[in-house]
């Protein structure tokens, strides 16, 4: 069965991250991707998690707390730009952008904060790690953030980096795209 487009960054992600692996969720929303990502790593892994609405960092605490996988996980209030609390060295990220299911939808993810999170991660990136991005742009400011993610991704040089795009070209109503950018080994 073909998967939709975040099952399907899930599974490309699991064929990267290892257990003690640090890894990002780069847009916290209801903490389902941090979850993910928290299983992945295990106890001994850590997972980064952004987000600048307190209601994402609620949501994704009870979750986490829920499933017993808190304790690896940083989870901070802020935006995705803001990566100075990294190491030096990730495995794996991912982003949902758009807005907060169930939330203020006026509150968006945008080009400019995400192209800057996207270049940080990508110098941080370790050989054979995956970033992957889900792109809902059906809403306001939605369509100029896809633009401006799918012309960053062409222009990545592909000496370092393959990057794939992925989506369903019968949906309607603005289908999300799956974008997979991973770091070559061979560098």
């Amino acid at each position: 069965m073909v998967k939709n487009a975040l099952n399907f960054g899930h599974e490309l992600l699991q064929e990267v991250i290892q257990p003690k692996d640090t890894v990002v969720d780069a847009t916290m929303g209801n903490g389902h991707d941090t979850l993910f990502l928290a299983q992945l790593v295990g106890n001994n892994g850590q997972v980064f998690a952004y987000d600048i609405q307190e209601k994402a960092l609620e949501n994704t605490k009870k979750r986490l707390t829920t499933a017993g996988e808190l304790s690896q996980c940083h989870l901070l209030l802020k935006s995705h730009d803001q990566l100075e609390d990294l190491p030096e060295e990730i495995a794996g990220a991912i982003f949902n952008l758009g807005y907060l299911p169930s939330g203020d939808k006026r509150i968006i993810t945008k080009r400019d904060t995400t192209l800057k999170s996207l270049t940080i991660l990508l110098e941080k990136l370790k050989k054979s790690g995956r970033i992957v991005l889900v792109l809902y742009y059906g809403h306001p400011g939605g369509q100029e953030e896809k633009e401006a993610v799918l012309e960053f991704c062409k222009k990545l040089p592909q000496k370092e980096f393959s990057v794939i795009q992925y989506s369903f070209m019968n949906q309607i109503h603005e289908p999300p795209i799956l974008i997979v950018i991973e770091k070559n080994v061979g560098l």
